[in-house]
């Protein structure tokens, strides 16, 4: 059963997750008039929800729930709704699709007309890695999503469960995320374990395309490693070295500071400041329609106390099952080369459980 503690801990990120609901759902709703023209002379009349990891989603009037496509396969896009259009070097663009006729031979290119300067920007459908629908209406511009499992067995009373969610925000040229994972477990005979790791990050686009400076701050409790509460905060630079429809990875490094507070006896040093120098990076890649792979390390080498290293790691594997249903499986691990006398050093696990993505995903 859940301690006390524990719930409390958890009062704030269940908040957090309504709040979330109530912002990404319902989705965003407009009438099916788009045209979708295929490589074979298929048309089809739908109402485009977004591209990601090579598949363009879509909704028709006579099919229940969203179809998948392959963007490598499309002809032609006519769509009056509003997109925002992530291209290969970082350009980002707010405005409406049109594909003007091509030959049967050459490369498909897309015309965006931007929602604010209404000129027209003509690119190679090859070059587009990420496409969303989107709407003048802030509430109409955050995609979300929930990750539950849970696990028991009565033999020796064992519990477990994981709960992830996220919510992100994307515009021209800025965006934001915010990440909650928790884990919680127990069994007779031994202390119950929790996990709770919020992380909020942001960024904005340089006026090179690929790099873009981001920010973060981050909150960790592990009662594994007898942290009561960690408070991470870093400015760093970022580039895309890679941003395709199948594959993102970035990359970042900066400084940081870092404040840990540890549970129990630790009056030596009941509080440790540290700052840190900062490197990360993310990995996404996609198979067409069906898994999905989200990889986020860091690694903050201390400033302040040579020697100590720290590094988070969140691994996350899709498996689609139907509709916006997949199967999850999940590694977390958090490792701190020198923590304080008789404190773990790591804390680390895997979680499996079912995800469900609303908003515009």
């Amino acid at each position: 059963m859940l301690d006390k503690c524990h719930l409390g801990r958890l009062t704030m990120p269940a908040i957090l997750v309504i709040v979330a609901a109530s912002l990404a759902g319902p989705a965003l709703a407009r009438a099916k008039t788009d045209v979708l023209v295929m490589k074979n002379g298929d048309r089809i009349t739908c109402e485009v929800k977004g591209l990601d990891g090579g598949i363009l989603r879509a909704e028709l009037p006579y099919v229940d729930g969203t179809i998948a496509i392959n963007w490598l396969q499309v002809a032609r896009l006519d769509s009056t709704a509003l997109f925002l259009i992530q291209l290969q070097d970082g350009s980002t663009y707010s405005g409406r699709v049109i594909t003007p006729e091509t030959l049967p031979d050459a490369p498909v290119k897309f015309e965006i007309e931007e929602a604010t300067t209404k000129k027209s920007v003509a690119v190679e459908k090859s070059d587009v890695a990420e496409l969303k629908q989107t709407s003048d209406s802030l509430r109409h511009r955050f995609d979300s999503g929930i990750s539950l499992g849970a696990q028991y067995s009565k033999g020796n009373d064992t519990a477990q469960y994981n709960l992830a969610w996220d919510l992100g925000y994307q515009a021209v040229r800025w965006g934001g995320e915010v990440r909650y994972n928790s884990n919680f477990s127990s069994s007779t005979g031994a202390q119950a374990a929790t996990r709770n790791q919020l992380d909020l990050t942001g960024y904005h686009l340089m006026s090179r395309k690929n790099n873009f400076w981001a920010g973060s701050v981050g909150y960790l409790q592990s009662s594994v490693q007898g942290i009561e509460r960690q408070v991470t905060m870093g400015a760093s630079v970022g580039r895309y070295l890679k941003n395709t429809n199948r594959v993102e990875w970035i990359a970042l490094g900066g400084l940081g500071w870092q404040r840990n507070h540890y549970e129990g006896d630790t009056t030596a040093q009941p509080v440790q400041d540290i700052g840190v120098a900062v490197f990360s990076s993310t990995l996404k890649t996609y198979v067409f329609k069906k898994t999905r792979l989200d990889l986020t390390a860091s690694f903050a080498p201390a400033l302040t106390d040579p020697g100590r290293n720290f590094i988070k790691t969140n691994l996350s594997y899709y498996l689609k099952l139907f509709g916006k249903i997949d199967w999850d499986l999940s590694f977390y691990g958090n490792w701190d080369t020198r923590p304080p006398m008789n404190f773990q050093g790591s804390d680390y696990g895997t979680s499996i459980g079912l995800r469900y993505s609303f908003g515009n995903r």
